[in-house]
């Protein structure tokens, strides 16, 4: 719905190991977290592994797997995520950034027993800068 601002612009981030970035709910109200089905992070045409995959929420980062259940915590549209993996990146050069949302939109039935699911594509170019350690 909103797929142009899925990246947030200059928030591409890296350990050496690890790639992280920030991404925006494309959709105009707010969906617990276990509506967020899947993700793809590719940075210069490489995709992170998706068992590498984490995705940070409210301070807290979970694995896809352990999102599914999880209807106490929420994405706003206001509040970035991050979606980080495995890709091992140079800081300071530019790279082309791909994230891939799936989304399912509960309150919206399309069928017996079925809801609205999305998957919306945003891509950006932007320099890596390195991640700052917890």
């Amino acid at each position: 719905m909103i797929p142009d601002r899925i990246i947030e612009q200059g928030t591409l981030s890296t350990d050496g190991v690890r790639a992280a970035v920030e991404v925006r709910l494309p959709w105009y109200r707010a969906l617990p977290a276990s509506c967020i089905a899947g993700a793809t992070l590719v940075v210069d045409g490489v995709q992170a592994p998706a068992d590498s995959l984490r995705w940070e929420l409210n301070g807290q980062t979970f694995t896809f797997e352990e999102l599914k259940p999880n209807t106490e915590e929420w994405w706003f549209p206001t509040d970035s995520a991050v979606l980080s993996g495995d890709l091992a990146l140079d800081e300071s050069d530019e790279h082309r950034v791909e994230v891939g949302l799936v989304l399912y939109i509960p309150y919206i039935v399309i069928g017996a027993d079925e809801v609205l699911h999305i998957e919306e594509h945003d891509a950006k170019t932007m320099t890596a800068r390195k991640a700052v350690s917890a």
